[in-house]
């Protein structure tokens, strides 16, 4: 038998966590401008995809910063959050609950862009 109020807890935790690594992203202070946020586990295979994404991204939008990993970034995570002026956020792309295989984590660098033209128009 499950015990009581374990859940509420956990919901709890993962709502503070992504209001926490929010605030981080966001220097703790609310952004000036839009920001392109990728958080990416540290791998090598996760790094070489967020490499080719936020050049992707910095040749589609130059006037956007694109920001790798402010903050710790979580096991296994993939994603691609836009930060606007006023303190709303987008995600553009999560892989966290995709795959296997592990190749479905990561976005083809087009579908991110298309998502933030979409975002910015």
């Amino acid at each position: 038998m499950a015990s009581r109020g374990r859940k509420r807890k956990a919901e709890a935790a993962v709502v503070a966590t992504t209001e926490k690594r929010e605030k981080l992203a966001n220097g703790g202070e609310g952004v000036e401008e839009a920001t392109i946020v990728i958080e990416h586990c540290t791998s090598r295979v996760y790094g070489r995809n967020a490499a080719a994404l936020s050049q992707a991204l910095r040749l589609e939008a130059p006037e956007l910063p694109v920001k790798v990993n402010p903050a710790k970034p979580r096991r296994g995570s993939f994603e691609v959050t836009l930060l606007r002026p006023d303190g709303s956020s987008a995600e553009l792309w999560t892989g966290i609950k995709k795959g296997p295989p592990r190749k479905l984590k990561f976005p083809e660098p087009q579908e991110v862009v298309e998502e933030l033209k979409k975002y910015l128009s």
